[in-house]
């Protein structure tokens, strides 16, 4: 009885408002912490001081370490000094070459934030154009991940990424390794031209069916037909100014008579060009990819590749006329080069 009557005491003494007198303080609570003590001096037990700061190659190389990060934000201002540093000609000596900042810079493509891609656009544009070709098959194997991603928002910017590629190096792309093969099958799927299903349902015809919602679907897919027309026009295209340039080759050659095509047995300029003998490459079975990785450094040989979807590219241009307004202005241009193949 006697334990019982103390616990009742001692919980009702929890809930019982103190009473203040005038003059005296309130009771200290039993964990508070004593901060009544005095320091002259702070001591860190490690800093670093230093009169001199970073030189531009210590922070555009630690910029470039940050681009693994998980954070969105600071991919981007990353990339944002990245860009800066690079449009700088003095910046060229003190920084690590292209050749390992691209495959860092490649994986973010596929990041989910459209500012981010916007910026890696950027500085994409900051690259040397003999870096850009050195690098083709390395780019066109990210953009092809992009390309056919589920988010609309990544395809749309791997286009674009595309279209900077075609203009820097256009006639890299359609002859590297797997590059008019891949890029052309990825397009073929992006627009649901598919040869088994007879091109009956494509992405032109879904549009349609969207009704007023597919506004903004179809600037987009219109932007991704007008690089499509690019891509075939480098890589089957006939060039401009392709007949006088040829009589200027006949004239020259009759002149220097008979070292008549002299230039056709000289050793190529371009680089990696004996990359179609694959002599260091891995060795790959033809039966596995049905030849996608092939070198298609020929004009006939992109043109051979094309026939597997000539009668499905043929009537996906087709449906994409006949829903009229930009779509189909940009499929008349496109059926333009179709039509010179």
């Amino acid at each position: 009885m006697g334990s019982s009557a103390k616990k009742k005491r001692e919980k009702k003494k929890d809930f019982q408002k103190t009473k203040l007198k005038v003059g005296k303080t309130a009771p200290k609570a039993s964990n508070v912490t004593d901060t009544s003590f005095k320091s002259k001096s702070i001591v860190l037990n490690q800093q670093s001081l230093k009169t001199s700061a970073p030189s531009q190659l210590a922070r555009f190389t630690h910029h470039l370490s940050l681009l693994s990060s998980h954070s969105d934000s600071q991919c981007r201002e990353s990339l944002a000094y990245l860009t800066t540093a690079s449009a700088v000609p003095a910046a060229k000596v003190s920084q690590p070459p292209w050749a390992v900042i691209i495959p860092k810079l490649l994986p973010l493509m596929t990041r989910t934030s459209s500012s981010l891609r916007t910026q890696l656009l950027k500085l994409f544009q900051q690259i040397p154009a003999d870096d850009v070709r050195n690098h083709v098959e390395l780019f066109t194997i990210y953009i092809r991940a992009g390309m056919t991603s589920l988010a609309a928002e990544i395809r749309a910017d791997a286009f674009e990424i595309l279209r900077w590629l075609l203009d820097t190096a256009g006639g890299e792309v359609v002859s590297c390794a797997g590059g008019w093969t891949k890029i052309l099958k990825s397009f073929v799927a992006v627009f649901a031209w598919d040869n088994k299903k007879g091109g009956t349902n494509d992405a032109f015809q879904q549009l349609t069916s969207m009704g007023r919602a597919a506004a903004s679907g179809e600037k987009s897919v219109a932007r991704q037909l007008q690089i499509f027309g690019l891509f075939l026009r480098h890589g089957v295209g006939v060039p401009k100014g392709s007949d006088r340039l040829l009589a200027l080759q006949r004239a020259a050659a009759a002149a220097a008579f008979p070292l008549r095509n002299a230039n056709q047995h000289l050793l190529p300029r371009r680089p990696n060009c004996f990359a179609y003998l694959n002599l260091f490459g891995l060795s790959h079975d033809d039966d596995d990819d049905d030849g996608e990785s092939d070198i298609c450094e020929d004009q006939s040989d992109r043109l051979k590749v094309l026939e597997k979807y000539r009668q499905s590219i043929d009537r996906g241009l087709t449906s994409a006329q006949k829903q009229g307004g930009e779509l189909g202005r940009v499929a008349v241009q496109v059926r333009q080069v179709w039509q010179d193949v």
